[in-house]
């Protein structure tokens, strides 16, 4: 029996009422991806990306293909008819300006680098054979954990808010040193039972903008995800260039933050003053507090993250030689 149009209309709309469809379709307009591609662009699992691609495809709003092992999908515009172009015209419009696509196009420009370049390695990587194989092996940590070495071991560290110790666990057992600083005895006792392994990590209750550690005391310091807790996060850098000495190929201060965003839940939730920074703003308190050469950029898309995007920057006290 053949479908009639008003049927075929009502199928449309209804493909459309779910939210999470609508960001596929956005996805899929601009890449053609796989089915886990798509998952972890939309951070969903992989059995409703296909579950929802179905209703999509039924509907006649996405095509798809098979490319080895996997089934890409794509969306082109072009080849609706002329009843669906006229709805997603405006659908798509309705979408601009949207926090979750937006974020949506940061997470699939994040999938899109981890794509090799040449064919024959694209093909591997949608069978996932070697990382998959590599992993299995290897684990996940061995990359991350081999770069550590580029650490000089006769360093101190400053890990200025410590929280529960997430980056003491990988600087301890490759620094002769890490100072772990927090103003919440919680955090710190969560920290120590953590690390209770680690014999050259030391905790110190304090406040990161009166740092109880002397002047040139350490050789780097390191701050994640602290300075949008603080009321004044410049205080904060300048008590970091205080603290750091020049010597031993030190003197070095690593920041990590949130770019601006607007998420004002957060303020709520999780008790932050500053909803994010803009990354030019930290590179100034740097100098300001008398860093002699500071750099920033902004770090890639975890594809898996939900939270804003994250910028790292970096100061040096004394210019290199």
């Amino acid at each position: 029996m053949k479908t009639s149009r008003t049927t075929q209309t009502a199928d449309r709309l209804d493909s459309l009422s779910e939210p999470v469809r609508l960001r596929v379709l956005s996805v899929l307009a601009a890449e053609e991806l796989s089915v886990g591609e798509v998952a972890k662009v939309v951070q969903l699992p992989q059995s409703t990306v296909s579950r929802h691609l179905k209703i999509l495809a039924e509907a006649g709003w996405v095509a798809k293909r098979a490319s080895g092992t996997a089934t890409l999908y794509w969306m082109d515009a072009g080849d609706l008819d002329g009843p669906a172009a006229a709805l997603w015209g405006p659908v798509r419009e309705s979408l601009e300006g949207s926090r979750e696509i937006a974020e949506d196009r940061e997470r699939l420009a994040a999938v899109l680098a981890e794509r090799p370049a040449d064919s024959q390695a694209y093909f591997g990587r949608i069978a996932g054979e070697w990382e998959a194989v590599r992993h299995d092996l290897f684990g996940e940590r061995f990359t991350l954990e081999a770069l550590l070495g580029l650490i000089p071991p006769r360093w101190i560290v400053a890990d200025l808010g410590c929280g529960t110790g997430d980056a003491a666990a990988w600087l301890g057992p490759r620094v002769e040193r890490v100072i772990a600083v927090d103003r919440s005895e919680a955090m710190l006792n969560a920290a120590r039972k953590r690390l209770a392994g680690i014999p050259s990590v030391e905790f110190v209750e304090g406040e990161v903008e009166r740092l109880p550690l002397a002047d040139g005391s350490v050789d780097a310091a390191v701050s994640l995800l602290v300075l949008h807790h603080l009321e004044d996060p410049a205080v904060a850098v300048g008590q970091m260039a205080r603290v750091l000495r020049t010597s031993r190929g030190g003197g070095v201060a690593l920041i990590v933050e949130m770019l601006e965003h607007r998420r004002t839940e957060y303020r709520h939730t999780m008790g932050h003053k500053h909803l994010g920074f803009r990354p030019e703003a930290v590179v100034g308190w740097l100098r300001g507090a008398g860093f002699a050469r500071a750099e920033y950029r902004e770090l890639a898309r975890d594809p898996s993250g939900k939270g804003p995007g994250l910028f790292v920057a970096v100061g040096w006290i004394a210019e290199e030689d």
